[in-house]
């Protein structure tokens, strides 16, 4: 009898016969159509190196280290042909370790490459012969596969890497989930939602907004437009909504009524921010009510903290977040992105029930353009190959289907939800204005004058003088703070101008010392529910602006309102590091309304004409032309939506910050998820200021926290020297 696991609670033994096949029959079962019979001949090789003498001495108790991944890697070689069986010795080698870098024919077997494991010897495992029956697989039908609609060796590089991490996910999520029944008892359960209900609910709330005015009889002739085309087929969505016009209820209607139509598992909705993500759950959750279990994928959530679940659905949740079994999923774009492409088992477990969803990425327009090529991609491969639907969703939407045409393939289908941008006009609340240079001094004094103002500035140091400038009530937003201080602001000065609405009939009488001025960087731009008087805006890209105005006017309760365009006296000459903000300045000299359509077309269409070589920078074609050497490793290495050029560090807030601190005093590690919303990020040059004063340790856990709080303040966030000498 040839052992895979032995359950330590009982000391039951499943062989490697019953665990192979388990693998194959939850391998075929997550995989799609056109790959079944490779899923199930992939899980039943995968661990055919168990069949070796020293691996049974292993499991029996002998202390030594034996690989068995590359034997299967190996038998997938010898069995089947070319792009068949190169995929299955990709994903077999590295079920355990990250599929590895596929390295070259000269790479010897010491190295951790595909091709120089393939030479190491092993001891007999022919064993498995006798006991697993291994099917023929058609290889050029599954060639012919890999090659549709790849118009150029680039593409074909790309769609063989993305079907390696697809065939990858099955394997390594089958595996961990027989191994967690057979070991742990664990089975595997679905966090459920019940999508009819969550749309009824929907429709309850959309139909009870009354449409009295011009603008709220826009909103709904819009969302209109959008559920007529629920019937019509596409690879991706475009959802180009104006700010206030409900694309949050309208993008779950639409999608919800296109997983039912449709027959689709689940709903994905992807989010830039945390902060969004916070907002647009609470919204979902309170309208879904029971009838939703939404999993939140985030960094700075954990199921741990709500009293209100028990520790059996608490379970269920922690099982789900790591291979995304629900039916409601919001997570970040650097979550699902970096789940594609990472080279990772616990990332890419997740990365098969992409499949047969509606994936609705809000905010798209964010997506960083370095890595744009590899986002549409990715996003266009699952939808094409894997039978899901994307939705993408935002007010100032680029071009993609000519981007996606030019960068990814032609054949991708996209289609416009609305057509019809003459309404748009009406969601136009705010008018915008260059008044080119200005002194801090004088901005100050200007943004004082209006009942309540937004500043936004585009360097975390400014607005920290600005703020410290300004009197009265003044609230401060940066990454100079934790995200815990973050929301505590946002909250308090939602609750100010809520006050000020409901003392002051007429917002102009409100008094100077009731005046609000909030000074904050570009993290408050999008998904922030505020409304402003007045804003003013640092000199930025154009979507930048158009963002900013936003929260100006937000709910049209004034004919017009203004967003003030500016540039500080002092930055006047200098070079701008991106080409956004260059374009936006001839913009305003251009276009009357820099917030048309027309003008937003223009200013894209400059932007990825310039930067044409950055968008295409990191494709993983442009790491190798040879399917066989494919740096997987390398690439999942490389590849950050987040700039890694910052450094998180603890700060204590509140008693739960303070008692995870301790915790990481005493033992030497912590809880990384429960401590990021208590965590502000720096440079490395400002890092450095702190070490050297001895205001930050790790404690030997890798997780730096600040030592002495007089270096943080609530309402500013870190400081560089302590605040009774600052003072």
């Amino acid at each position: 009898m040839y052992k895979a696991h032995i359950n330590d609670r009982n000391d039951e033994v499943q062989t490697v016969k019953e665990h192979s096949e388990n693998t194959a029959s939850l391998c075929e079962k997550y995989s799609i159509y056109e790959l079944k019979k490779v899923m199930y001949s992939m899980g039943l090789l995968h661990d055919i190196g168990k069949y070796q003498f020293s691996f049974q001495e292993r499991i029996n108790g002998k202390n030594i280290k034996v690989e068995h991944s590359t034997c299967g890697a190996i038998e997938a070689g010898k069995k089947y042909k070319n792009a068949l069986a190169l995929i299955m010795m990709y994903c077999i080698a590295g079920h355990h370790t990250g599929i590895p870098n596929g390295g070259f024919y000269s790479d010897s077997q010491d190295m951790s490459t595909l091709m120089g494991r393939i030479k190491r010897p092993f001891e007999n495992y022919y064993e498995y012969e006798m006991e697993l029956d291994i099917p023929p697989i058609d290889s050029n039908k599954f060639a012919n596969l890999i090659a549709k609609d790849c118009i150029s060796k680039d593409i074909l590089i790309d769609k063989f890497a993305f079907f390696t991490r697809y065939c990858y996910s099955c394997l390594v999520d089958a595996d961990s989930v027989d191994t967690a029944q057979f070991c742990s008892g664990i089975n595997e359960k679905q966090l459920d939602s019940d999508f009819e209900m969550c749309l009824k609910n929907i429709n309850s709330v959309l139909n009870s907004f009354v449409c009295k005015t011009q603008l709220q009889k826009c909103r709904a002739s819009i969302q209109k437009q959008v559920f007529s085309n629920v019937y019509k087929n596409s690879d991706v969505f475009i959802l180009n909504m104006p700010t206030g016009s409900g694309k949050t209820l309208c993008s779950m209607k639409f999608a919800l009524e296109k997983a039912i139509n449709e027959n689709k598992k689940r709903i994905i909705y992807v989010i830039p921010y945390n902060s969004i993500i916070d907002q647009t759950a609470d919204i979902f959750e309170n309208i879904f009510g029971c009838y939703a279990n939404i999993l939140r994928h985030q960094s700075t959530f954990t199921i741990e903290d709500d009293m209100q679940k028990d520790e059996d659905y608490k379970l269920i949740v922690k099982h789900a977040t790591e291979n995304w079994n629900a039916q409601i999923i919001i997570t970040t774009a650097v979550q699902f992105f970096e789940s594609i492409y990472s080279n990772k088992r616990s990332k890419l477990r997740k990365m098969h029930n992409m499949a047969d969803s509606i994936l609705v990425f809000d905010e798209v327009h964010t997506m960083p353009l370095k890595y744009l090529q590899p986002c549409l991609e990715g996003i266009s491969f699952i939808t094409k190959y894997l039978n899901s639907k994307a939705v993408f969703l935002t007010a100032t939407m680029p071009d993609f289907e000519k981007l996606i045409g030019k960068y990814v393939m032609p054949s991708v289908s996209v289609k416009n939800l609305i057509t019809d941008y003459s309404l748009f006009s009406y969601f136009q609340k705010c008018n915008y204005h260059n008044i080119n240079e200005i002194t801090k001094e004088n901005l100050v004094e200007r943004a004082g004058n209006f009942p309540t103002s937004l500043i936004i500035v585009n360097k975390r140091k400014t607005a920290r003088e600005i703020y410290q400038m300004c009197q009265g009530k003044k609230y401060h937003l940066s990454t100079y703070m934790t995200a815990f201080d973050r929301s505590r602001v946002i909250n308090d000065i939602k609750e100010e101008i809520l006050k000020l609405e409901q003392e002051f009939d007429d917002i102009n009488l409100i008094p100077d010392d009731r005046k609000i001025v909030v000074i904050s960087t570009s993290l408050i731009e999008a998904g922030v529910d505020m409304d402003f008087y007045t804003v003013f805006r640092e000199m930025s890209g154009l979507e930048h602006i158009l963002q900013s105005g936003g929260r100006c006017n937000r709910e049209g309760k004034r004919k017009t309102a203004d967003v003030f365009v500016f540039e500080f006296e002092e930055e006047k000459g200098k070079p701008k590091k991106d080409i956004g903000t260059e374009i936006t300045r001839g913009i305003f000299e251009k276009y009357k309304n820099i917030s048309s359509r027309e003008c937003i077309d223009y200013y894209y269409n400059k932007v990825f004409d310039v930067e044409n070589e950055k968008i295409t920078k990191n494709a993983m074609y442009q790491y190798t032309q040879d399917i066989r050497s494919i740096p997987f490793e390398e690439y999942s290495k490389d590849f950050s939506l987040i700039e890694s050029d910052s450094i998180s560090v603890v700060a204590v807030c509140d008693d739960i910050s303070h008692a995870l601190v301790e915790d990481i005093i005493k033992n030497g590690y912590g809880n990384i998820r429960k401590l990021q919303k208590y965590t502000f990020s720096i440079y490395p040059f400002e890092f450095e200021i702190l070490r050297q004063q001895n205001v930050v340790s790790d404690f030997g856990s890798g997780i730096w926290c600040l030592t002495n709080n007089d270096y943080y303040d609530k309402d500013m966030g870190v400081m560089f020297e302590a605040q009774d000498y600052f003072l």
